[in-house]
């Protein structure tokens, strides 16, 4: 640990506009429907963020069948099926959706596309809610691949009848190779106008790959269930740097910074600010004060509130 003289932080990083938009949606409607307001699913993928919430009052349950009849409830920011919003419907749930505009924009394309008679070839990782909403709106005719192997295995009916889509927090390059894959073996696919991976997941892969070839060790903060964090680390990983998921401070191996100079941080587009703090703080209480910052790219987006709390 003695060898660590520098910190430094990849901007931007922490909270995107969808995730920011989603907290702030159940902050709002603790304050304006009082108690008893139901949350489906973790918000964002964040433990503390929950916790957070949860200490203010709000509920996670995991299904609608678990919110009492006439009650509050607010879909996460990963999206659902069609059948989760006619479930709130018949059980007369005041359901507020603080879906990611991002991930409405993939629900309304493959809509679009499976309307079409397209088959969706959808480009994410299995059992991930985001995944699970989008896959809902047309079951039938979307196909899920994680890897450019799985390309050569696909069957489809009609190579000039294929579109694909991608889950909105998978990493920038990989995803690149598996749609290389898919016009190779199908010329005539449609895909995005513009590409699903979100603006915010891009900005941060960017800014870490930057990191990584300063830094020996980079420290990405955020949860394991975190998509775009487990891909944050990966990318810097595949930079050549040492690089390990965390919730916080607690979670630092002090024997991961030998022989380290140099520690860079970052954290995932659902992890709070205040957790980087703490970090800092971390480094700082262990004799640490040169911290600098390494701005990649300038964000300014900003989405509006759903109008239940707006």
């Amino acid at each position: 640990m003695a060898s660590v003289e520098k910190v430094l932080l990849a901007a931007p990083r922490g909270y995107c506009a969808g995730v920011d938009r989603a907290v702030e949606t159940v902050e709002r409607a603790l304050r304006k429907f009082g108690a008893s307001i139901y949350v489906r699913k973790q918000i964002v993928h964040n433990l503390h963020v929950v916790r957070a919430l949860e200490a203010k009052g709000a509920l996670f349950v995991d299904e609608l069948d678990e919110v009492p009849t006439g009650a509050t409830v607010i879909l996460s920011a990963h999206g659902v099926a069609p059948e989760v919003y006619e479930q709130g419907r018949a059980r007369g749930l005041r359901v507020i959706d603080a879906t990611c505009p991002l991930v409405t924009k993939v629900h309304n394309e493959a809509k679009k596309f499976a309307g079409d008679a397209y088959h969706v070839v959808l480009i994410g990782h299995e059992g991930h809610e985001e995944v699970v909403g989008t896959m809902g709106e047309a079951p039938a005719s979307i196909t899920l691949i994680g890897s450019p192997d799985e390309v050569d295995r696909l069957s489809l009916p009609s190579d000039d009848r294929v579109a694909y889509l991608s889950q909105t927090t998978l990493s920038v390059d990989e995803t690149a190779g598996v749609i290389e894959r898919l016009r190779e073996r199908f010329p005539s696919i449609r895909g995005p106008v513009r590409e699903d991976i979100c603006y915010a997941t891009q900005n941060r892969q960017t800014a870490v790959k930057v990191l990584a070839e300063q830094a020996d060790v980079v420290l990405v903060i955020g949860s394991n269930n975190s998509s775009n964090s487990n891909r944050l680390r990966e990318v810097a990983a595949a930079r050549g740097a040492r690089a390990y998921l965390v919730d916080d401070e607690t979670e630092i191996d002090e024997a991961w910074l030998e022989d380290a100079r140099v520690v860079g941080i970052t954290s995932g587009a659902s992890a709070p600010e205040w957790l980087v703090e703490r970090v800092i703080g971390f480094f700082r209480a262990r004799g640490v004060d040169d911290v600098e910052e390494v701005r990649v790219v300038e964000e300014d987006v900003r989405f509006a509130l759903p109008p239940e709390v707006g």
